[in-house]
């Protein structure tokens, strides 16, 4: 048995401009990874500093579980992302899962 890793891309539920984002932005991981788990009914909340204040977003979290970790992959897909969805930062963790 090999290891597997969990990566999670932490979602905000709307785009820097305000828009809803739409459900099926991630059909490309179940294309690539055969399924994708989403946490999107009860999201969590992100808050951070900006200038002088506090902001925040209704985050959801999206799950895949791979074999292989792919670090240009998940380091594009961030990149992609933050471009598409007007983010500063959107956070793509992974951990490896044990045996």
């Amino acid at each position: 048995m090999s290891e597997s890793y969990l990566v999670q891309i932490l979602l905000p539920k709307e785009t820097g401009k305000g828009e809803k984002i739409p459900k099926d932005w991630f059909d490309g991981l179940t294309d690539k990874f055969g399924g994708a788990t989403s946490f999107i009914r009860a999201p969590g909340e992100g808050l951070w500093r900006s200038g002088g204040g506090t902001e925040h977003d209704n985050i959801a979290v999206v799950e895949v579980t791979t074999e292989l970790l792919l670090p240009d992959y998940w380091r594009g897909l961030r990149e992609r992302l933050e471009s598409e969805l007007a983010q500063h930062k959107i956070v793509i963790p992974a951990q490896q899962i044990p045996l």
